[in-house]
């Protein structure tokens, strides 16, 4: 069986990547699905003089966990079993090392995030994903 890395923030481009794969798994065979959201780490001292680094890990989790809601709820809804997680990195490194150390056989992922700061064609954080990943990333639009 085929495993999947779904890295996840938020965006309408990540939607129709969960939304494709959706289509992959009803159509084909069976896929073993990893949905994941990256935190930036948080290295501001103004965030850092009021909260304790255990804190701010706690905070950037529930962040991740809400923000993978939507997809979670696509997924439930279509009967595919995922199982998701929430990692806290430099975002492309870390998408392609998680696809990597969970065995994943594809990255499916959208052309453009939520970041206010965008490439021309693809997002900054798929170009680093393409580059980085050891495995095939399909970009959805």
């Amino acid at each position: 069986m085929l495993k999947a890395l779904i890295p996840f923030d938020g965006s309408d481009n990540a939607l129709r990547a969960v939304d494709h794969l959706i289509h992959l798994v009803r159509n084909r065979e069976p896929m073993t699905v990893h949905l994941l959201n990256v935190r930036e780490p948080i290295d501001a001292w103004e965030v850092r003089r009021v909260l304790t680094a255990d804190e701010i890990t706690a905070l950037q989790l529930s962040e991740g966990d809400d923000i993978l809601q939507p997809a979670r709820q696509r997924l439930d809804a279509a009967g595919v079993p995922y199982v998701a997680e929430v990692l806290i990195g430099d975002v492309g490194p870390t998408i392609a090392r998680h696809a990597e150390e969970s065995g994943c056989d594809k990255i499916i992922m959208g052309s453009r995030g939520v970041s206010a700061i965008a490439g021309l064609l693809l997002g900054s954080v798929t170009t680093k994903v393409i580059h980085f990943a050891q495995v095939p990333v399909t970009v959805v639009k």
